[in-house]
């Protein structure tokens, strides 16, 4: 797909510029790997490395038009250069110039929070196909264009790769798309020209001060999301968070709330809990759900706030919200032959974590054991390690400390440092077993029947990463596995 130069810059301000604006280029890239003949390459500044360095292999490769921050010290006469204040900011404009501004033509609406995106943003997927439309979907667990599945590899994919994902839903003939956007996506600006109609706050909680280095760094970056919405989209907020009422100060979108214990645009309240399910009043009418938890009442208040903000019909969204079923590795529940419960969910933040186990404590009788198998991410926060170990011994009777994706870190290391938040009086109860599967052994082996076993931090991943590679493991494969053996 061709484009002139100029038919991309758009309203990016080019602060210099050196040869000519006519010229047409075939795709754009900010990886100089994938440049070919004709390409616009965009020296973008990122976390691990910088695009400058690349220029000069770019136009080896066939680069005709180069983005940048920094002009080269020597120019092609045959490739054009144009010098920006922020590449970033300029490649989001770029990628939806290239892709014919997809989100001009679809309703996108963005979930952005710590916990609960996935949940909101595929229910809301599952809710308005349900309700007759072509929809689109962006989220860590996977992507699609309709029916079609795309594999996700990120929270929220690159500003080309967005474009690219939102023009094919528009070809599709999609009429809406609900995507996760995460802080790291805000902060990098891969968001930063598309048109959304609506943006959604979920809460916000301790977790990516790895990336951020600060609470307030992190909570800016999720506010910057609302700040960059139109005046004519709608920002719903949590009510029931201490950020929320912070991430509506200076949208210009229309604001609303929702709440399960305040005043608020759209309330609910929690009538019956239970292993399978909770009775819900949510707007004034019943609702029967397959949901579980506290957590899960603010999610599904949510993707109904955005339904009716998107004119659908109450009594329509009601009755379709009651077929909805659990997303993949959130709560989900595997029951052994002699009884006992497994719970997988993706809780890999403290809170999250802290969620999931008052959801636990509240259904259960009080008979049973909580075994809580749970690990935590290398090369990402540490400072979360020992709230995570805190938490586990805070709310379990038993807990095996274990592996997640230590990635290049050693996971008995790992462990340590969540062993670190337990309070000596609670070390009794916990294990370290740094094999996943062994710990997950273990768990079935100390359960009775009718205890109830937490196996948290992986959820919907089939994969562990260990020193660079991934190796194929599904928590619920196992538990199913050593249940059924």
């Amino acid at each position: 797909m061709t484009k002139k130069i100029t038919d991309l810059l758009g309203s990016i301000n080019i602060v210099e510029s050196i040869g000519d604006l006519e010229r047409e280029i075939n795709a754009i890239h900010f990886d100089s790997r994938k440049v070919e003949t004709g390409d616009f390459f965009i020296a973008q500044v990122g976390t691990q490395s910088d695009g400058h360095d690349y220029i000069t292999k770019a136009i080896e490769q066939g680069a005709k038009a180069i983005l940048c921050e920094r002009l080269p010290e020597l120019t092609h006469p045959d490739v054009s250069y144009f010098r920006v204040e922020n590449t970033s900011k300029a490649l989001s404009v770029l990628a939806h110039n290239y892709y014919n501004r997809p989100s001009d033509h679809l309703k996108l609406v963005g979930v952005t929070g710590t916990n609960g995106k996935t949940t909101i943003a595929s229910l809301l997927y599952e809710l308005f196909r349900k309700l007759g439309y072509k929809v689109g979907l962006l989220s860590t667990v996977t992507n699609y264009i309709d029916s079609k599945v795309v594999k996700a590899t990120h929270t929220t994919p690159d500003a080309i790769q967005i474009s690219a994902l939102l023009n094919e839903m528009v070809a599709a003939g999609c009429e809406y798309c609900f995507m996760e956007v995460s802080s790291h996506a805000v902060d990098q600006h891969r968001t930063a020209d598309l048109n959304f109609k609506g943006g959604i706050f979920t809460n916000l909680t301790h977790d990516h001060l790895d990336y951020h280095k600060t609470f307030d760094s992190y909570l800016r970056a999720k506010k910057g999301f609302f700040d960059q919405l139109g005046k004519t989209a709608f920002a719903i907020t949590n009510a029931d968070d201490k950020n929320g009422k912070i991430m509506l100060q200076n949208t210009k979108a229309h604001k609303f709330t929702y709440s399960t214990r305040a005043f608020a645009d759209f309330r609910a309240q929690i009538l019956e809990k239970h292993f399978n399910g909770m009775l819900l009043e949510m707007d004034g009418i019943e609702l029967w759900t397959n949901f579980i938890g506290d957590f899960n009442a603010h999610n599904l208040l949510a993707v109904y706030s955005a339904a009716r903000l998107l004119d659908q019909s109450k009594e329509e969204v009601l009755m379709k919200m009651s077929e909805l079923k659990s997303v993949a590795g959130r709560f989900e529940s595997l029951v052994s032959p002699n009884g006992v419960m497994a719970i997988v969910d993706y809780a890999h933040t403290p809170d999250a974590l802290k969620n999931v186990l008052q959801t636990i404590d509240q259904l259960r009788t009080k008979n049973e054991t909580v075994i809580t198998v749970v690990g935590a991410g290398g090369d990402r926060d540490k400072t979360k390690r020992p709230l995570m170990g805190n938490v586990a011994a805070e709310y379990s009777d038993k807990v095996i400390l274990t592996s997640d994706n230590p990635r290049s870190e050693d996971p008995d290391t790992i462990i340590s440092e969540m062993k670190e938040g337990v309070s000596a009086d609670k070390l009794r109860k916990v294990l370290a077993i740094s094999d996943r599967k062994e710990a997950i052994r273990t768990a079935i082996m100390l359960a009775q029947k009718d205890d109830i076993i937490l196996v948290a931090g992986k959820g919907h991943e089939d994969y562990q990463e260990i020193k660079g590679v991934k190796y194929h493991f599904d928590d619920k494969e196992i538990i199913n596995e050593i249940f059924n053996q």
